[in-house]
């Protein structure tokens, strides 16, 4: 699964060259260009980080950064300010601020990718993890193979995606909405209702040998992988 970055910048050229560059190593990219813009894509597509422009129109990027920290479902989100300001008092300030990293321009492309692989690997160590693991469900990404207390359970492709995305946050709530634009894509067109059938062949899967019902449906909102331990 792609990691998303949602790079904050009103600068054209700018946000042109970041979305090539990490669009070029294989990331998922949302650009937005002012704090408004930011926040509906943070609401609505839940990015794994946000590069955070200082010198925003309107609202600064430190401003956003203190709100995204005050926020539960975004406190923890890991977040990069890019700025022109190089001097060790804004340095401190943008990391007091709740910035996880702060990275002055100009900068070379290569070392903020290596730099926002960094903090990814800190933030959700699952991102550049071979194998996943949630209670007796074990997910080998290298072969496709998923195991349930050793005996293999036999996935398609859109299942496969959707477990690695629930093992990768276990009892995190995922709306139905956001389980399309996460396993399906934001450019694919499908039915909410098409959810339910693959959570359903999901279910299946990996019950094949008998094993309780992991996949915890939310009364009105989405669904959640019950990360239990191993008894």
């Amino acid at each position: 699964m792609k990691p998303r970055v949602l790079i904050v910048e009103d600068e054209e050229a700018q946000a042109e060259l970041l979305r090539y560059n990490f669009d070029r190593e294989g990331f998922d990219v949302l650009v937005a260009g002012d704090a408004d813009e930011a926040f509906v894509y943070v609401d609505e597509h839940q990015p794994d980080l946000v590069l955070l422009d200082w010198m925003l129109p309107g609202v600064s990027g430190i401003s956003v950064c203190q709100r995204l920290r005050a926020r539960p479902e975004t406190k923890a989100l890991p977040i990069i300010m890019l700025t022109a300001r190089g001097e060790e008092g804004d340095r401190v300030r943008g990391l007091e601020s709740g910035a996880d990293d702060y990275v002055v321009k100009p900068f070379l492309p290569s070392e903020l990718v290596a730099r926002v692989r960094a903090v990814l690997r800190r933030a959700r160590p699952a991102l550049s993890e071979e194998r996943l693991t949630s209670g007796d469900i074990v997910m080998d990404l290298s072969t496709h193979r998923v195991t349930r207390r050793g005996k293999p359970i036999h996935l398609g492709p859109t299942e496969f995606r959707l477990l690695r995305l629930f093992m990768e946050r276990p009892d995190r709530v995922f709306s139905r909405e956001q389980l399309l634009d996460k396993v399906w894509g934001r450019d694919i067109h499908v039915e909410l209702r098409t959810v339910d059938v693959h959570i359903r062949r999901l279910r299946k899967a990996l019950g094949t040998h008998g094993d309780d019902d992991v996949i915890r449906t939310v009364r009105g909102t989405g669904y959640a992988l019950d990360a239990m331990p191993v008894n």
